[in-house]
């Protein structure tokens, strides 16, 4: 049998309502939205689903991100037009189903031995011999032959002009029909499954009971009833976020323009969280001993989750999806960088906010993440290596992205760098700086320091700036440095102590001269002066950049506006020299203020100062007057669970079985149907015409056919 293509053809009523019924039901049709739906999954699989839309805003810009909303690309699985297709699907598959199901049973059943002599010897299969036995007897030890060979026959005689011919119909390999069924039906009770799995309960909810979407704030209790979902509700799935040592019973489910919750027949308390981690700093394991309490019963017990091994109640699946900070409490020590700061602690917790005012500035300092194990791979970052001084790099690609699941192809020398805190500061007109600062410092190409890390954007990797540590390991050394730098009188008795430590006695004309260039690199340096570029420093759209400030970009700039080109290469060594042994001096001072010892000259000094100046240079472009270091930390977990009613779960796994079967018959079993015409040939003879009928051609079809000639016809191959 050939399965047609065509759709019900409806002989009665409007000539519309024919068409568009035979359009639905017709395999054409059917195929087409299979592909529909095929390219939607793709977008649904490469777009992640149900993000910010801040998120997609960064990802595609404004226009776009807009256009692909409206078209509901950032839930494509919940999308009305979605549900939509998948309707349409399972209509059209079942009206295809019930077209073609009767003629399958039909051609099923029947054996198709009334079929003429003449038609035999149309078949590409055929064969002819003449047997020494009557058409019965023949008949009957072919039928049996066939029997014993797995074949169902059936016998029939018709009488000629000689006597009475017998013809023996058989056919093998009819479960291939019923792979046609299955593969169709598979189709359709995976579509109904997927319907009653997804959003369309509560969509229809939304639709018909007047539940909207929450886009508020404040307590989950407080939330109204039109934005609840009972615990009844026949299908959801959504998360629940519990914290270590508290109780939750609400789960949320996500919705385009806000959120839904799901009220819980359960309450489920988190006991314990357990992560373990791979050397790489990536978790390889992560579970939840959970005590689960019924809210009718009162019955409580006790169940562990891990991915992949959910808990259950109340047909209700509990999955472990992630884990998530529980609001740990966190202790951060303000440290000045580029402005007079006084240095204070403040105390917050993961999730919350802390308002912060230095008279007419307003900021507020969100505390955003902690993280307590960052591993990080330093193959490559041995001291004797060429690197820019001003790039973090842990490796190759540090700058791009400082994470523990950062990957490589490369050796690896993987260390654990300790916690670090992300925290955003906000101005008073909502714009924001996130922050991520480590703990501890990190040897990096010899020396120790600590990273400092901003972005503006989430799109963007941290940009980090190191600093190095003083002999006690710390950042005080830096810090009083810094402070000093901003003191007038400090850098004017550093210029004075300079000037006089570097000329010799009796030589008060070059002494003075010496301190006013030390006193103009230091004015330069410390932002106390402004450069103005000179004319020939344009940018490219021919506009004149803006007065530089502090650091050694204003030294440039200086050098730049006010020395001729072929003497600027001498002109900097020497300012630079001038102005590293007055910050020395400033060092000095800064040390004889604190009551503390003079540095020793050596290496270790020169290495430390060689790279504070690059780190003071650079404070100037830090956007926040002082930095926050994580002083001390309680770490809370929290679990984040998928809690999932699913009554299409098991309709689907029906469906895959019977997909499997429906492709499977359709694919490795071989439709066959034999014939074998016997007519009367003298007294005690028979001539025989035989052929077969394949689904499919092989070559395993034809060593088939000559056995069947050899074992029936006894005809030699």
């Amino acid at each position: 049998m050939t399965v047609s293509t065509q759709g019900l053809q409806i002989r009665s009523g409007p000539r519309f309502v024919s068409e568009a019924v035979e359009l639905l039901s017709s395999m054409r049709f059917a195929i087409s939205l299979l592909t529909v739906i095929c390219i939607a999954s793709v977008i649904g699989t490469v777009v992640k689903q149900h993000e910010p839309f801040i998120n997609y805003v960064n990802q595609f810009g404004p226009f776009w991100a807009d256009v692909f909303a409206s078209a509901q690309l950032f839930s494509v699985y919940s999308a009305w037009w979605f549900l939509l297709i998948l309707a349409f699907l399972v209509t059209s598959t079942s009206l295809c189903i019930a077209r073609n199901t009767p003629k399958i049973f039909a051609d099923y059943k029947a054996y198709k031995e009334n079929i003429r002599e003449q038609s035999l010897k149309a078949f590409p299969h055929r064969a002819e011999g003449a047997l020494a036995e009557t058409p019965e007897v023949a008949a009957h030890r072919i039928g049996q032959t066939l029997l014993g060979s797995g074949w169902k026959v059936k016998l029939q005689s018709r009488p000629m002009a000689g006597g009475t011919g017998w013809m023996v119909a058989a056919k093998a390999g009819t479960a291939n029909k019923i792979g046609y069924l299955a593969a169709h039906s598979a189709i359709v009770l995976v579509c109904i499954g997927g319907l009653l799995d997804g959003d369309l309960m509560v969509r229809a909810q939304m639709w018909f009971n007047g539940k909207t979407p929450f886009t508020g704030g404040g307590l989950i209790a407080d939330v109204p009833a039109q934005h609840r979902l009972a615990s009844t509700n026949p299908t959801f799935r959504g998360n629940l976020l519990v914290t270590e040592g508290t109780t939750a019973g609400t789960a949320i489910l996500a919705q385009p323009t806000g959120v839904l919750l799901q009220d819980l027949p359960f309450t489920v308390e988190l006991k314990k969280f357990i992560v373990e981690y791979y050397e790489t700093g990536m978790p390889k394991l992560f579970a939840s001993e959970v005590v689960i309490q019924d809210n009718e019963t009162g019955e409580k017990k006790e169940a562990r989750v891990e991915v992949n091994h959910p808990a259950s109640h109340r047909g209700i699946n509990i999955y472990q999806s992630s884990f998530d900070d529980g609001g740990s409490r966190v202790k951060l020590q303000a440290v000045p960088l580029n402005r007079p700061t006084r240095a204070f602690e403040i105390e917050g917790t993961i999730g919350g906010s802390t308002a912060l005012s230095n008279g007419a500035d307003q900021l507020t300092l969100e505390y955003t993440g902690l993280r307590v194990i960052n591993v990080e791979n330093f193959a490559g970052s041995s001291a004797g290596e060429a690197t820019d001084v001003r790039k973090v790099d842990l490796r190759s690609s540090i700058e791009s992205r400082l994470g523990s699941g950062h990957k490589t192809v490369t050796e690896k020398t993987l260390r654990n760098v300790g916690p670090s805190i992300t925290y955003k500061l906000r101005d008073a007109a909502g714009q924001a700086v996130e922050y991520h600062n480590y703990m501890l410092p990190m040897e990096i190409d010899g020396s120790r320091m600590y990273l400092l890390g901003l972005r503006e954007t989430p799109s963007e990797p941290f940009r980090y700036l190191r600093i190095p540590v003083d002999e006690n390991d710390g950042l005080d050394g830096f810090v009083r440095l810094r402070v000093a730098l901003d003191d007038p009188q400090m850098r004017a008795e550093a210029v004075r102590r300079y000037a006089t430590s570097a000329v010799e006695d009796g030589k008060p004309e070059l002494a003075e001269a010496l301190a006013a260039s030390a006193r103009r690199a230091m004015d330069l340096f410390a932002g106390v002066e402004s450069v103005t570029p000179n004319a020939a420093q344009r940018v490219d759209n021919g506009s004149t950049p803006k007065d530089v400030r502090g650091g050694l970009q204003a030294v440039s700039a200086f050098l730049e506006a006010n020395v001729p080109a072929d003497e600027r290469e001498r002109a900097s060594e020497v300012l630079v020299r001038i102005l590293n042994g007055t910050l020395f001096e400033l060092m000095q001072l800064s040390r004889e203020r604190a009551g503390l010892a003079p540095l020793e000259r050596g290496e270790g000094t020169q290495q430390f100062m060689a790279q504070s100046v690059i780190s003071l240079s650079d404070t100037f472009f830090y956007p926040a007057p002082m930095t926050f270091q994580l002083k001390d930390f309680t770490h809370v977990q929290a679990s984040v669970f998928q809690v999932a009613r699913a009554p299409g779960q098991n309709i689907v796994y029906l469906g895959c079985l019977l997909l499997i079967l429906g492709v499977f018959a359709m694919l490795y079993v071989r439709e066959r149907r034999l014939w074998v015409w016997l007519a009367p040939s003298g007294e005690q003879g028979a001539q025989a015409s035989m052929a077969l009928s394949l689904n499919r051609k092989t070559m395993e079809a034809d060593r088939e056919f000559d056995l069947l000639k050899t074992q029936l016809l006894k005809v030699p191959t």
